[in-house]
């Protein structure tokens, strides 16, 4: 009997006997390549860190908003998400660093309803509104009261119109800013009603209220939170709420529609948005983790408490809300005579 000596046995031989198997084990191989790197995309994000922008300083409503969503958008996705304010322009500079970031879904914005204002005032923007961003979900709406000092006599909104009716261009209201939604939530008011009033214009809604209340201009809207103190106190006088619904914290103030105003509607929004051509995939788990933080007891209940009212809507729907708003607000803005600066 002859012995074998492995080493003589070619290496190739069981390759050239069985063609079939060695084909079908490397496609296995292959096909199991891909699945895990299919798993591997779809796990991908985040892998790091989110940014949320907030164009505008520490303090105000937009960066209470970002932070209150924050951490439970944070537990969501399973990485932080870091609040950075980037004020100035009227938030401009913040929406703008935002459009132009890679499109990754580690940069988004916290944008607010001037977002649909702004190009109809400001004249040089270097994005486009309606395609320079993928709306992820709008978080929140606050809606505006209409207020008077408790000089006027007027008791409803129906006797206010006819106070006003009666004194023609005699009659200021105050704002916090020319293009800020009061104000143009006010030409709107005047707009439908046919009233002709003076537009006394402030650097904020604090010196605003300061001179409503002290009776040196009678008039004014502003966000609900920053009257209903005063309003309770008997500081001023409510008339109407902007939305189509009352607002949670005040009940008992009518809105503006149904107080003698069918189908008027201001309602002043904060959403969250991405630069455009962010994947699809990327946006429904931004949208899902938004869903998530609103759902939240404690944080429904801090928004609630603040005034504002919770959405967490689609991002269709949130695109809606802005393309409808950029109609609204350019139409406004051109009745109104408001040029762009």
């Amino acid at each position: 009997m002859r012995a074998v000596v492995c080493g003589q046995i070619p290496v190739r031989g069981p390759r050239v006997l069985n063609p079939v198997i060695d084909r079908l084990a490397r496609n296995a191989f292959g096909v199991l390549l891909m699945a895990a790197a299919a798993a591997a995309m779809g796990q991908a994000y985040p892998t790091k860190p989110v940014r949320l922008v907030v164009p505008a300083a520490p303090g105000g409503g937009t960066d209470i908003t970002a932070r209150l969503i924050a951490p439970k958008l944070s537990e969501h996705l399973g990485q932080q998400v870091v609040v950075e304010n980037v004020g100035g322009g009227g938030g401009i500079i913040g929406m703008e660093r935002v459009a132009r970031a890679v499109p990754d879904g580690y940069t988004l914005v916290m944008g607010i309803s001037s977002l649909a204002i702004n190009p109809h005032i400001v004249a040089k923007i270097s994005f486009d509104v309606l395609k320079d961003f993928a709306p992820v979900s709008q978080v929140a709406m606050v809606p505006n009261i209409l207020v008077a000092h408790p000089s006027v006599p007027a008791r409803t909104l129906r006797e206010l119109i006819e106070h006003i009716r009666a004194r023609p261009g005699q009659i200021n209201f105050a704002s916090s800013g020319i293009g800020s939604t009061p104000h143009l939530g006010m030409e709107l008011f005047v707009s439908i009603t046919g009233l002709k009033m003076v537009h006394v214009a402030y650097k904020g809604v604090g010196p605003a209220m300061v001179d409503v209340m002290a009776g040196h201009v009678p008039v004014m809207m502003a966000n609900v939170l920053s009257v209903l103190p005063h309003i309770n106190a008997g500081k001023l006088r409510a008339y109407g709420v902007t939305s189509l619904k009352r607002a949670t914290v005040a009940p008992d103030v009518p809105t503006i529609a149904e107080a003698g105003v069918p189908g008027y509607e201001v309602v002043p929004w904060y959403g969250i948005l991405a630069p455009a051509n962010t994947p699809r995939d990327i946006i429904a788990k931004l949208r899902a983790g938004t869903v998530y933080a609103l759902q939240d007891p404690a944080t429904k209940e801090r928004f609630i408490s603040d005034g504002a009212e919770p959405v967490g809507g689609t991002p269709e729907e949130f695109a809606a809300v802005i393309r409808d708003d950029f109609k609204k607000w350019g139409k406004v803005i051109k009745d109104a005579g408001i040029s762009p600066q």
